[in-house]
């Protein structure tokens, strides 16, 4: 928020926040309160919903009629804003149908195109129990099916470096005795290749989100409900892997909170 905020008053963003959304409130957790005020200190437009106060009772019974009670309350609070599209930062939330249906939204997930779905952390045992070779985050837009909406932009990254080559082989000498579940109970985000791995990843999201709004502010990519427009053309995601790599001096050295 900082980041965007200083582009926007720097006029490196052509941008306008509208609204600042969050599912929590005042009081549910020191991190948000602080973000809280700092949305407020900004001056921005803001507006609250608690997700963990809302009708519990039917997110014991059924999760799919909560998520779309939840999100036609959401959108009964910002429907009054036409913006051309919301970015989910830190949502946790899957987002009723109804919602993608109505409201155009952006989405950072911290893998590549048709790579892991989930948390950041499912998405790393996934790449650790296929071995993968390369990894990455995608912005994408936010439909029914999660974490598959169409890609915006993306960046991948190695996972084959010699840097990471000692990491790996430790982890295959500990998959000799134990399972990769076991691991996972055991040493859990601990686990060194899992955490390199995870700081190779975060170190590029704010790169890649900065370039990405950079570009849409440029209108150099075009939204659309059927996917993306790139320099006037259909575009299945745009890989900015060279400009976030460019770009990681820059923003890309940041403390994981």
């Amino acid at each position: 928020m900082k980041l965007i905020l200083r582009g926007i008053e720097d006029k490196e963003l052509n941008l306008e926040i509208a609204f600042v959304f969050c599912n929590r409130e005042e009081g549910e957790s020191p991190e948000t309160d602080a973000f809280l005020d700092l949305v407020r200190s900004a001056g921005l437009k803001l507006i609250t919903l608690s997700s963990r106060k809302f009708a519990p009772e039917k997110w014991q019974a059924d999760r799919a009629s909560w998520r779309e009670a939840y999100h036609e309350a959401v959108w009964e609070k910002i429907k009054e804003f036409e913006v051309d599209f919301s970015f989910l930062a830190g949502y946790m939330l899957i987002v009723g149908e109804g919602m993608c249906r109505r409201h155009r939204m952006l989405n950072l997930h911290p893998a590549l195109p048709g790579g892991p779905k989930g948390t950041w952390q499912e998405v790393i045992w996934a790449l650790l129990a296929t071995r993968a070779r390369e990894a990455g985050a995608m912005i994408h837009l936010v439909t029914p099916e999660l974490d598959a909406g169409p890609p915006v932009t993306y960046c991948r990254f190695p996972l084959d470096t010699p840097a990471l080559k000692p990491l790996w082989e430790e982890f295959e000498k500990k998959l000799k005795t134990r399972t990769l579940e076991e691991i996972r109970r055991e040493e859990g985000e601990k686990e060194p290749l899992f955490r390199e791995i995870r700081r190779q990843e975060f170190i590029r999201e704010l790169p890649l989100i900065w370039l990405t709004l950079r570009k849409l502010a440029l209108r150099e990519i075009v939204l659309t409900d059927r996917g993306v427009i790139y320099q006037g053309k259909p575009f299945p995601g745009i890989d900015l892997s060279a400009e976030v790599e460019a770009l990681l001096p820059r923003l890309g050295q940041v403390k994981e909170s």
